[in-house]
């Protein structure tokens, strides 16, 4: 595992260093205390490529790969412009570098990956996602996701994560040899977790709500949009159709036949632009379905949440437990049917020898139990205070981000709208002429 306070990270620049110099380098050269990696360097998924090639069960298949690209900033602040160092990623290890981050920061909202296959598509759009438009938003969605870990104050200065960056070889290796992957929390233990904890926190129960209703709302207004999209551009087709209407018009007219043609232009122009229209939506659409995935995100955390509670009721009730066989054995009374107290029955009560044994083994038991509920304890309290911290991050960030969305979205709209008006009135003036 990376370790999460660790502030070191390597030199940027030239790729023939051998495997020493670039080690004594990454221990050289140490980041300022409470920086992110994204004030120290430029970060971009420059573009994405197609590939063919074998997969694990040596079938031929077809993926993209993507281009990631990084320079020091301070180049660029002394009017340098050094060739950026480059890697080629696929979508696969976007996945198991987010895994990887989930597992060792399960404290942080850590941010999602754009959609692996499109969803909420309307008709014009392709689900394939191979297709050049889907990976070219896809492009977009991954260069954002590492500018969100880039931007994050204990995520940007992980060493697994600057490696994912820079080193082209050796780095899944490296992943694997955290054992990231032993320490993940199996799915059917965080549901037993979820359904069996019995004094969950109030603060993780309110935001495990709010992430459900937050990926209902957002899921309902992607749908919205997806159903407003299939009408707009029909709108703006048909307006194409009163352009072709009024050009055979002004074919037969002689004196309305210039006006005609002239408002016969402005509609075909205006029937054209509804597909930058539609491709500035799929950006807003985009950045809502961030938020719509950031909700698993929530969810994750309040699971590990749960699961950390879990045990230390577990342990907690354990102890409990002990306690009273050490108190049943010094007093001799037996409070609850147990086996214990019919085999004591059945054949007769046990030596003082024995009895001294088992109270031994009992105060040892206990005492290691006493060790493990505060460690539990501390553990779990730990984790709150770091998620928490971390929520009202990710607030701020959340309210920022999709106020500026909707704020643009709704600009946009009314900008649609004028060149609506706009060109009716082009239309009007044509007519007028006529």
């Amino acid at each position: 595992m990376a370790d999460s306070s660790s502030e070191e990270i390597a030199v940027i620049g030239n790729t023939d260093l051998t495997a020493a110099e670039s080690e004594n380098n990454r221990n050289n050269t140490m980041a300022e205390a409470g920086t992110t990696l994204l004030k120290r360097m430029e970060i971009a998924v420059a573009e994405a490529e197609k590939r063919t090639g074998k997969n694990a069960v040596n079938m031929q298949e077809t993926y993209t790969v993507y281009l990631v690209e990084t320079r020091p900033s301070d180049t660029a602040a002394e009017g340098q412009n050094p060739s950026p160092d480059a890697v080629w990623r696929r979508y696969s290890e976007f996945e198991l570098l987010r895994n990887y981050l989930l597992v060792t920061y399960p404290f942080i909202v850590v941010p999602p990956l754009p959609e692996k296959r499109a969803e909420f598509v309307w008709h014009k759009l392709s689900a394939d996602n191979l297709d050049p438009d889907f990976v070219e938003r896809r492009r977009a969605g991954l260069e954002n996701f590492l500018l969100r870990v880039a931007s994050h104050p204990a995520l940007s200065n992980d060493k697994i994560f600057y490696d994912f960056l820079t080193e082209e070889n050796g780095w899944r290796e490296a992943v694997f040899e955290t054992g990231f992957q032993a320490k993940a929390d199996s799915r059917l233990k965080a549901l037993n977790a979820t359904f069996r904890v019995k004094n969950p926190e109030k603060r993780f129960t309110e935001l495990k709500n709010y992430s459900d209703e937050l990926q209902s709302v957002t899921s309902q207004l992607l749908r919205v949009r997806a159903r407003v999209a299939d009408r707009l551009y029909g709108v703006y087709k048909v307006h194409g159709n009163y352009g072709r209407v009024f050009s055979e018009w002004s074919a037969i007219e002689r004196d309305m036949g210039d006006g005609l043609q002239s408002a016969g232009h402005h509609m075909d122009a205006y029937a054209a632009s509804v597909d930058d229209i539609l491709e500035e939506e799929e950006h807003y659409a985009d950045q809502l379905k961030e938020y719509l995935y950031y909700a698993e995100a929530l969810r994750a955390v309040c699971r590990k949440h749960e699961l950390l509670q879990y045990e230390l009721e577990v342990e907690a009730q354990d102890l409990v437990y002990k306690k009273q066989q050490r108190e049943e054995l010094v007093t001799g009374t037996v409070r609850t049917f147990s086996l214990k107290g019919m085999t004591s029955k059945l054949f007769g009560q046990e030596t003082p020898e024995q009895r001294e044994a088992k109270l031994k083994a009992l105060e040892e038991q206990i005492e290691e139990g006493e060790t493990l509920v505060k460690q539990k304890n501390a553990e779990c309290e730990e984790f709150v205070q770091k998620a928490w911290m971390d929520m009202e991050r990710f607030k701020e960030q959340k309210d920022r981000d999709l106020k500026e969305a909707l704020i643009s979205y709704a600009v946009m709209q009314i900008s649609v709208c004028k060149k609506g008006i706009q060109v009716w009135t082009n239309a009007k003036e044509c007519f007028s002429k006529m």
